[in-house]
C-alpha cells in the first residue's frame, strides 16, 4: 500500500445571510424524544438540605441538575430551560435558607473524554423552580461551593479553571452580596487552580484551601507542581497562609476536610510520590500534618478523584472518595470497602443531623442511603447515560447501539408496543464503555464492539456469549504508546462495510480489516496520523501515571465507507489528519484542509447525494481552543470550505448529517445543543426545540427520524422529519399546506398513560398514530380548522375540528373527550391514532366494560384533507403492516369487516336502548301528570306494566347498576359489554380472526336478534296498546 501527500486548498466561506428565521419557533410543535435507557450516568456534585431528609440535588456531568423529593425514588431535571450548559462541578443549599442554592459548572473529575466545560456559576432562591447566571463565566471548571452557616449572601467557589490551558479565572472567589460581586481572594497563577475547599462550619471565618497545578493535553494528564499547596485562612479568606508543615514536598491534587465535630481536626487526600501519597491528619487547626494511611485505594488514579469528608457527628470517622469508596473509623489510619452502586465516586453529603444518612454521587448518578450505607437508593431511574456514538439497525422497531462511559455499552429499542420503553426493553452489548458497536444492520446477530487498548470481541445473539478477537492481544495499560504494536483510541473506531455486513474496519493507528468474524486480521493502511513520538509517552504525570488508554495518541478516531462507492474509505485521527483510499486501501491519500492546525477529527460525513461531497468536524477544545471546525469538500478533499457561520461563541459542532432526502439539509450534534442548515452548511441555525443543553456526541437518521447520542441524557428521538425537509417552500409560501407523513408502521405503543410519567420514569415512545404535519398561514381565532382521514375509495372515516365540544360530559365507563385539532399559526403536528369515528350513540348510565374509540383501520393508503377558511390542501399516505407479522391481505379484509359487524351491533344495541327509554320517559311522564286522579288509574297502571317491560328488556342489554371498573365483579356485564369485549379481542396487532370469535359474534348476533325481536314485537305491542289506552281516555294535548 502507499500513503500519497496532495494538495488540500482551504477555501473562505462564502458569505451567508444573518439567520432571519427562528427555527425553535417555527417548529415547536416537533418534539424530541428521551428513549432512555434509565441507568445514570457520570456524577459530580450532590447535596442534601439540612432539616429534610428527603430532599437532595444532584449534579452531571452533562445531564444538568436534578432534585428528588421523595429519597431518590424519582429524580426530576430542574435546570432545563435555565442552564446553559450541562456540566455541573458542585452543589450547595444554604443551611439557614434551603431556598438559596448555588450551583458550581464545569465538572472537577475531569477525563481526557467526556469532560465538558461550564460556564459559571447558577442561583436560585426558590428551591431550584428558577435560576439565574451569576458571573464568574470563565472559570470552566469549579470544584466547590461553601456558603456560609448563618448568611446566604456569603458565598465561596474554588474555581479548578480550564484544563486544558492556562487561564486567570481560577483560585478563591468570594461574594458577600449573593453573587452579584465577586472577588479573587486567592490566587496563585494561570496554570493552578483549588482543587478542594473547606469550611469550618463552627467558625465560618476560617477556610482551608487546596491548590492543583494541573492540565490536560491530548495525548497525557499533568497533576503536580511545587504549586499544589494547601492554604488558611482564619479571616473569611481575606488572607491566606500556607499550612503545609509535614506535608510532602512535592503533591499533585489535594483533597480536605474539616470536621464538624472537631475544628482542629483536618484530614487531606494528598497525590504524591506513591510512598507518601495518602490520606494526612492535622489535630491542631493545619499547623502540622501527619500521614495516617499510605493505602493505594485511597490515591489511585489522583487526578479522578481525591475527595475527602469528615463525618460531621464522629472526628473519627472520615471517608475518601476513590474506586472503591473507602471509610476509616479509627481517624484514618485504616480504610475499608463500603459497597456502593457504581465504584467510581467523587462526591459525598452527610446529614449533619444524622451521619448514617449520606447522598452519594458517583459515575453511575446520585444515590442515598439512610442505614449507613448497608443499602442505597437506586441508580435504574436516571436517563443521564453518557453516550459516545450511535448506531441503528435495520429492524422493526430499529435498535439503537452505542458505549456508556462507565458502564456497559447498550442496545435498545426505539420504540415498544407498551406503555414505555423500560429496563426490560434494553441489555447490555458488547465491548464496554468506549463501545463502537457494528453488525448486519437486516440480521443483526452477530455484534461487534470494542473497549480500550484496542480490545474487541464479538457478541453472539444466539448464545449470548462474547469472543475476544483482537488483531493482536495485548495487555497494553500503563505501556507508552509508542512500545505498543497498535496505537488505539479510547473509543476506536469499528464500522461494517455497507456493501459487505461481513467486512469489519477496526481502527488503530492502521486501519484493520477482517472478512471472517476476526478470526484474521489484515493491515489495508500505513499508519494515517501525525506519529509524534514526543507524544507517545507516558499518560500522565509528574507523580501519577494514567495508562488506561484515554491518552492514547497519534491514533484514527473515525472511519467511514462510502454507501455509494465501495472500497473509499474515509479516516480522521484524534491529531487531525484526514485522509482517503480509492480502491479498498491499497493506495491513501492525505486530503487534510490546508492550514488545519493539529486537532481531532471527531467525524466525518460522506453526502449520500453525491460522492465526492464530505463534511468534517474537527474540534481543539483538548488544546484550549474552543471554536468550531467544520469543512465541507465537493471534490473528494482536493479543496475545502470552513462551514462555521451561525455557530454560537464558545461552542463547537461534533457531528455532521446530511438529510437522505434533501441535498444541502444537514443537521448538526454541538457541545451545547444541535444546528441546522438548508444550505450545505453555508448558514447555521439553532434547533433546539425540547432537546436538553447537553453535548450531542453522534446523530444516526433512520426510517426518517434523528436519533441523536448525547454526553449527559442518553439517547433521544426526533420522529419523522418530513417538515424540516419541506420547510424551505412552507416558509417562502406561508399558506395552508399540509405535509406528505413518511410511510407510517401501523403499531401500538402508547406515548403516556394517565397518572405515569413517563419523562422520568421510562423511555418514551412516539404519539401512536400517523403524524401529520401541516401550515397555518395565521392564528384561526374564531374560523373551524378541519382535517378528514379518508379511505382509499374517498370516504371519511375519521373528521377532527379545532374546537372543543362545549356539549360533551364525561362519565365512568364513557367515551373520551372528542380529540381536539392543534391549530397554531405556523407549523402544527397531529397524531391520526388509525382508528375511525367512535362508536355511536352512547347510552349514559352505567360503567360500560368496554372501549368506544373507532376501531383501528386496516394498512392501506388513506388521504388526508385540511380545509380552513375556504383553502383546501391534502395529501396521500400509506399505513404499512408490522414486516414482522406474516398475514394476507384476506386476513386484514376480514378483521375490518368483523370489526364493522360489531361496531354496528353495538350502535344498533345501544340506539334501540334510546328509543325505549325515550317511550319509557313519556310515559313517565304522563303518569305523573294522571297520578291525582282516580280514573286515570287503568292508564297509569298499563304505563307502570309498559315501563316495566322496558327495564326488564333493557336489563339484559346494559347493566346500569355498575358505577366503576370495579363493579363488573359484582353485576355480571350485558350484551352490549360482551359485544365490546369482542371488538377489544379482535382490534389487535394481529388481524386474524379466531374461530372463537366468530362463533363468539354468531352468538351475540342471535341473542341480539332475540332482544330486537322482542322490541320490534312484543314491546310495539304493548306501546300500541298503551296508546290505545292513551287514546280512548281521550286527553288533552296539553294535560294541566
Amino acid at each position: 500500500m502507499c500513503l500519497h501527500a496532495s494538495a488540500q486548498k482551504q477555501k473562505a466561506a462564502t458569505p451567508a445571510a444573518a439567520p432571519s428565521v427562528n427555527y425553535d419557533e417555527v417548529f415547536k410543535q416537533l418534539k424530541w424524544r428521551n428513549i432512555g435507557p434509565f441507568r445514570g450516568g457520570r456524577a459530580n456534585a450532590i447535596s442534601g438540605v439540612k432539616g429534610n431528609d428527603k430532599l437532595y440535588y444532584v449534579g452531571y456531568t452533562g445531564g444538568g441538575v436534578w432534585k428528588t423529593e421523595d429519597g431518590g425514588m424519582q429524580w426530576i431535571n430542574i435546570s432545563d430551560g435555565f442552564f446553559k450548559v450541562g456540566s455541573i462541578g458542585d452543589i450547595a443549599v444554604s443551611e439557614s435558607d434551603p431556598n438559596v442554592i448555588y450551583v458550581g459548572t464545569g465538572e472537577h473529575a475531569v477525563r481526557g473524554v467526556m469532560t465538558s466545560f461550564g460556564d459559571g456559576v447558577y442561583k436560585s432562591v426558590d428551591a431550584g423552580k428558577t435560576w439565574k447566571n451569576i458571573g464568574l463565566t470563565n472559570t470552566r471548571h469549579i470544584s466547590d461551593v461553601i456558603i456560609h452557616p448563618s448568611n446566604p449572601d456569603v458565598v465561596y467557589v474554588a474555581a479548578q479553571g480550564t484544563v486544558h490551558g492556562p487561564n486567570a479565572d481560577r483560585g478563591v472567589y468570594k461574594s458577600t452580596d449573593g453573587g452579584v460581586t465577586w472577588r479573587k481572594v486567592l490566587f496563585v497563577n494561570e496554570r493552578t487552580g483549588v482543587s478542594s475547599l473547606s469550611m469550618d462550619m463552627n467558625n465560618p471565618r476560617i477556610l482551608y484551601a487546596a491548590t492543583w497545578q494541573h492540565q490536560r493535553l491530548p495525548w497525557k494528564v499533568e497533576s503536580g507542581g511545587n504549586t499544589c499547596l494547601i492554604y488558611k485562612s482564619t479571616d473569611g479568606g481575606e488572607n491566606w497562609n500556607l499550612a503545609i508543615e509535614g506535608l510532602p514536598d512535592h503533591m499533585g491534587k489535594i483533597g480536605i476536610s474539616v470536621s464538624r465535630a472537631n475544628s482542629n481536626r483536618v484530614y487531606a487526600i494528598v497525590e504524591a510520590e506513591k510512598s507518601e501519597a495518602g490520606l494526612y491528619r492535622s489535630d491542631d487547626g493545619g499547623k502540622k500534618w501527619n500521614l495516617l494511611s499510605n493505602n493505594q485505594d485511597i490515591t489511585s488514579r489522583s487526578w479522578y478523584y481525591m475527595e475527602v469528608f469528615a463525618d460531621p457527628k464522629n472526628e473519627n470517622i472520615v471517608y475518601v472518595l476513590n474506586a472503591p469508596m473507602m471509610k476509616s473509623i479509627d481517624g484514618g489510619r485504616t480504610f475499608s470497602y463500603v459497597r456502593v452502586g457504581h465504584g467510581d465516586t467523587h462526591d459525598l453529603y452527610i446529614n449533619p443531623n444524622n451521619s448514617e444518612n449520606l447522598a452519594l454521587a458517583d459515575d453511575g448518578g446520585g444515590e442515598i442511603t439512610y442505614n449507613n450505607c448497608r443499602s442505597w437508593s437506586t441508580l435504574m431511574n436516571q436517563p443521564t447515560a453518557q453516550f459516545y456514538r450511535v448506531n441503528v439497525d435495520n429492524r422493526f422497531p430499529y435498535w439503537v447501539y452505542s458505549g456508556q462511559q462507565d458502564n456497559t455499552s447498550v442496545m435498545i429499542m426505539s420504540r415498544t408496543n407498551g406503555f414505555g420503553i423500560t429496563e426490560k426493553d434494553w441489555t447490555s452489548g458488547p465491548g464496554c464503555e468506549s463501545a463502537w458497536i457494528a453488525f448486519d444492520p437486516n440480521d443483526p446477530q452477530q455484534f461487534y464492539g470494542g473497549c480500550y487498548q484496542g480490545y474487541i470481541e464479538v457478541l453472539d445473539a444466539k448464545t449470548n456469549e462474547v469472543k475476544d478477537i483482537q488483531a493482536y492481544p495485548s495487555l497494553n495499560l500503563a505501556v507508552e504508546p509508542k512500545n505498543m504494536k497498535y496505537r488505539f483510541n479510547w473509543n476506536a473506531p469499528i464500522v461494517a462495510s455497507p456493501h459487505d455486513p461481513k467486512t469489519i474496519y477496526h481502527a488503530g493507528n492502521v486501519l484493520l480489516k477482517t472478512t471472517n468474524g476476526g478470526l484474521n486480521w489484515e493491515v489495508i493502511s500505513p499508519d494515517l496520523t501525525r506519529n509524534d513520538k514526543s507524544k507517545q509517552g507516558e499518560g500522565g504525570g509528574p507523580l501519577t501515571n494514567e495508562g488506561a488508554g484515554g491518552e492514547n495518541y497519534n491514533t484514527i478516531y473515525y472511519v467511514i465507507e462510502s454507501s455509494l462507492e465501495k472500497g473509499v474509505i474515509w479516516t480522521g485521527s484524534d491529531c487531525g489528519l484526514v485522509h482517503v483510499t480509492m480502491n479498498g486501501g491499497g493506495n491513501w491519500n492525505n486530503i487534510t484542509p490546508a492550514g488545519l492546525a493539529e486537532c481531532s477529527i471527531h467525524s466525518i460525513e460522506l453526502s449520500p447525494h453525491d460522492k465526492a461531497t464530505a463534511y468534517i468536524s474537527a474540534t481543539r477544545y483538548k488544546l484550549n481552543d474552543y471554536a468550531s471546525y467544520t469543512f465541507k469538500t465537493t471534490d473528494y478533499g482536493k479543496t475545502w470550505t470552513r462551514i462555521s457561520t451561525g455557530i454560537d461563541a464558545d461552542d463547537f459542532i461534533k457531528v455532521i448529517r446530511e438529510d437522505r432526502k434533501v441535498k444541502g439539509l444537514l443537521y448538526a450534534g454541538s457541545e451545547r445543543g444541535f444546528y441546522i442548515s438548508y444550505n450545505g452548511g453555508e448558514q447555521w441555525n439553532k434547533l433546539q426545540l425540547n432537546l436538553p443543553v447537553v453535548p450531542v456526541t453522534d446523530i444516526a437518521i433512520k426510517d426518517n427520524d434523528l436519533v441523536a447520542a448525547t454526553a449527559g441524557r442518553a439517547f433521544w428521538i426526533l420522529d419523522d422529519v418530513s417538515p424540516l425537509q419541506q420547510a424551505a417552500s412552507l416558509l417562502a409560501e406561508k399558506k395552508l399546506k399540509i405535509i406528505a407523513p413518511k410511510t407510517t408502521v401501523r403499531y401500538s405503543g402508547a406515548a403516556s398513560i394517565p397518572g405515569l410519567d413517563p419523562g422520568n420514569s421510562f423511555g418514551r415512545n412516539p404519539v401512536e398514530g400517523v403524524m401529520l404535519d401541516y401550515y397555518l398561514p395565521s392564528q384561526p381565532e374564531a374560523g373551524t380548522v378541519r382535517l378528514e382521514i379518508k379511505d382509499a375509495g374517498g370516504a371519511v372515516i375519521r373528521t377532527y375540528i379545532n374546537k372543543k365540544d362545549e356539549t360533551f360530559k364525561p362519565f365512568p365507563g364513557g367515551p373520551p373527550p372528542p380529540t381536539v385539532l392543534t391549530a397554531e399559526e405556523g407549523m402544527n403536528r397531529f397524531a391520526w391514532d388509525f382508528r375511525g369515528e367512535q362508536i355511536s350513540p352512547v347510552v349514559v348510565g352505567g360503567f360500560t366494560y368496554g372501549d368506544f374509540r373507532g376501531h383501528r383501520v386496516a394498512p392501506g393508503t388513506y388521504k388526508a384533507v385540511l380545509s380552513y377558511q375556504g383553502a383546501t390542501t391534502e395529501t396521500t399516505f400509506t399505513l404499512a403492516a408490522d414486516p414482522n407479522l406474516k398475514v394476507s391481505a384476506a386476513d386484514w379484509n376480514e378483521q375490518q369487516s368483523f370489526l364493522k359487524k360489531v361496531g354496528e351491533n353495538i350502535s344498533a344495541i345501544h340506539t334501540a336502548i334510546l328509543n325505549m327509554r325515550k317511550v319509557k320517559k313519556q310515559v313517565e311522564n304522563y303518569n305523573e301528570l294522571l297520578k291525582d286522579k282516580k280514573e286515570n288509574k287503568e292508564l297509569i297502571d298499563a304505563g307502570k306494566a309498559l315501563i316495566k317491560k322496558i327495564d326488564e328488556w333493557e336489563a339484559n342489554l346494559i347493566e346500569i347498576r355498575q358505577r366503576n371498573f370495579q363493579d363488573v365483579i359484582n353485576w355480571p356485564s350485558k350484551l352490549n359489554a360482551e359485544f365490546f369485549n369482542i371488538k377489544g379481542l379482535a382490534d389487535v396487532h394481529d388481524p386474524r380472526i379466531t374461530n372463537g370469535l366468530k362463533v363468539r359474534l354468531a352468538d351475540l348476533e342471535a341473542e341480539w336478534n332475540k332482544y330486537k325481536t322482542t322490541m320490534e314485537v312484543e314491546l310495539k305491542k304493548s306501546i300500541d296498546e298503551y296508546n290505545q289506552k292513551f287514546k280512548s281516555a281521550n286527553f288533552p294535548a296539553v294535560i294541566q
